[in-house]
């Protein structure tokens, strides 16, 4: 008996094969310095049929992989700004459904030009229209940029999207094909049912929520465990009333979101989500057979294109016309550059009512293979192709970009000192120079950072460091001091381009001041001095010299200088 007839005989040997598979591949993509998604989708091409074909019990990773996306969402819901929701619920249906309608117009012409037939071009012109909302939400966690604005309005039009899957489904049980019931009543019960799980968040936000986590949070194993079976209860829920898995587990962190204990569950959560989603993209590639790519290569290629280019750009047209700065529409519509698990869902529907062939499912296939691995790339390398791409799309702004005027500035020029990062940091740095009646301007691209800012009574301006066009507008001609306090895993540059950028920018605007800005270890601090800059902060390091201070006063010696490695460094 060989190994693999061992995996075959054992559900537990076989989960323990992909977990060595994908601690091995994982190993691999970080020494190639990879994105861990490529290494997971990897992870699920290579245990998938086609390959080593060692998954075989599919009902086991499909309960992992469902309950991941249900945390995952969770997590997304729990985190949410109800009021950021309602300014951006415009914009998220406008964009999302435009998407749907330019996708599917151009994505149907497309395959009438390379030779399918109408109902076939249909069928893969609407199976281009979803994105994947696990894999950018996923990407977008991973770079702390969910809440963004970008990132809560792609996360908006991505709902947008996953509810036109629901309509497409129910359209083809219209017409008495699939499970045979009738369309009009399946829309009525969609409806309802949403309406009514939508009250019920209501209700329990208002008078359940507070009480009932106060209670679990005295043992904190029992509240991770109500958080998870709150995420699973009201995914299910959604799957079977037909809003889909993913628009239930954001109501249950939306459910959730307004209790002190949101962090907390978040940050106990976090772990598990980026475990169990491993098995999603085992699902999801056990579902691929890579035998049927070949037989329309081209066409795939060119379909491929089309979503990898033409979905950002009527994503940038439509936030453009509405009055969002260039920089947001085309970080957004980054994130609908690929099609989603659906898609396939969507072909497999229709090869089963004789509609499609095999070889479609094989074309998408290889579409969703080209388009989520590259769309993985673009996201995580977003900041850098904007930088590259920024003269070129100046034409998709609005001027005066109307609909990002978040500032509380108050038209005051007076600011000695400008802070980028609105994070803990730069506010606690902003209240104490405020309570020495010094003028403090805050910058961030983080809606929810600004209003916080704002309820402080603090000037804020809404915009981002690396926009040059941006930093002309700074009022810097009183300003004496320009503090950098945003952590570089908020940012997709590495910690010296930005900076580097930053300084460059700052300097050729004009200003003539200082510049501070916080290092995080010994080798940052050393391109930072490099970069000239007259402040370096390791809140670390400072904390320790503070701390040995103290101490050292107690023991009646010396006080130590504040030193980092060998470089003095000045006190605001």
């Amino acid at each position: 008996m060989n190994i693999f007839d061992i995996i075959y005989g054992s559900s537990f040997a076989e989960i323990a094969a992909i977990l060595v598979l994908a601690a091995l591949l994982g190993f691999i993509g970080l020494l190639l310095r990879q994105p861990l998604i490529v290494s997971f989708i990897a992870v699920g091409l290579v245990a998938g049929p086609s390959v080593l074909d060692i998954v075989h019990s599919q009902e086991q990773i499909t309960l992992l992989s469902e309950l991941g996306i249900a945390i995952l969402l969770f997590l997304v819901g729990i985190k949410l700004d109800v009021k950021l929701i309602k300014s951006i619920g415009g914009v998220s249906v406008l964009t999302g459904l435009g998407q749907v309608a330019f996708t599917s117009f151009v994505g149907y012409y497309i395959g009438i030009a390379i030779g399918l037939e109408h109902l076939t071009s249909v069928y893969v012109a609407v199976a281009l229209t979803f994105s994947s909302t696990i894999i950018i939400v996923k990407l977008l966690s991973d770079k702390r940029e969910i809440d963004s604005l970008h990132g809560q309005i792609a996360l908006g039009f991505l709902i947008v999207q996953d509810l036109v899957v629901v309509l497409a489904m129910i359209v083809l049980a219209a017409i008495g094909i699939g499970s045979g019931h009738g369309g009009e009543s399946s829309v009525w019960q969609v409806s309802i049912s949403g309406i009514g799980l939508v009250g019920f968040v209501i209700v329990f936000v208002r008078y359940i929520a507070n009480p009932l986590t106060e209670m679990l949070a005295k043992v904190p194993e029992l509240l991770v465990i109500y958080a998870i079976a709150q995420a699973a209860l009201f995914a299910a829920i959604g799957d079977i009333v037909g809003l889909g898995m993913e628009v239930g587990g954001l109501l249950a962190g939306v459910s959730l979101a307004s209790t002190p204990y949101r962090e907390s569950i978040a940050a106990r959560l976090a772990p598990l989500r980026d475990f169990l989603l491993l098995f999603f993209f085992v699902a999801l590639g056990a579902s691929l057979d890579l035998t049927l790519l070949g037989s329309h290569f081209q066409g795939a290629m060119i379909f491929s294109v089309f979503v990898l280019i033409g979905n950002p750009l009527i994503v940038m047209l439509i936030m453009g016309m509405l009055g969002y700065r260039k920089r947001t529409g085309f970080l957004a519509g980054l994130t609908v550059a690929q099609i989603s698990e659906f898609s396939l869902i969507f072909i497999a529907m229709g090869i089963s009512l004789g509609h499609v062939t095999n070889d479609i499912l094989g074309l998408v296939t290889l579409v969703g293979i080209v388009t989520i691995a590259a769309s993985t790339y673009m996201i995580t390398y977003s900041h850098q192709l904007y930088a590259l791409f920024e003269p070129l799309i100046s034409w998709f702004e609005r001027p005066g970009a109307p609909r990002e005027k978040t500032s509380n500035n108050k038209g005051n020029d007076n600011y000695p000192v400008i802070i980028f990062g609105l994070g803990r940091l730069g506010t606690a740095i902003a209240l104490r120079l405020k309570q020495k009646g010094i003028n403090v301007l805050g910058v961030d691209f983080n809606p929810s950072a600004i209003k916080r800012w704002n309820y402080l009574g603090l000037n804020t301006e809404y915009g981002d460091a690396t926009d040059a066009e941006f930093i002309l507008e700074l009022p810097l001609k009183n300003t004496k001091w320009l503090l950098f306090t945003i952590p570089h895993h908020h940012i997709g540059l590495s910690s010296e381009d930005i900076r580097k950028t930053v300084a460059q920018l700052i300097h050729a605007a004009g200003f003539t001041g200082k510049l501070g800005a916080v290092s995080h270890n010994s080798e940052d601090t050393e391109e930072l001095a490099l970069l000239g800059f007259d402040l370096v902060l390791e809140p670390f390091q400072d904390t320790a010299d503070r701390t040995a201070n103290f101490l050292l006063d107690g023991l009646n010696v010396q006080s130590i200088e504040n030193v980092i490695g060998d470089t003095q460094y000045e006190k605001v």
